[in-house]
């Protein structure tokens, strides 16, 4: 077990931080918190591809 995940483990809930994620929208980037609901349940269904995986 790496220190990272024994640290995460260890933290109290009340000092964690919320993690934002991003991504790449019609051109440029957006937080998904600011998506409505349609777009973040299809954010949900997407499938992410890594260039090595692809054969690339």
């Amino acid at each position: 077990m790496t220190t990272t995940t024994t640290q995460r483990e260890n933290l109290p809930t009340e000092l964690r931080q919320r993690c934002e994620v991003w991504t790449r929208v019609m051109g440029y980037h957006r937080p998904v918190s600011q998506f409505n609901l349609g777009k973040r349940s299809e954010h949900c269904e997407r499938h992410h591809f890594s260039q090595q995986a692809a054969g690339l």
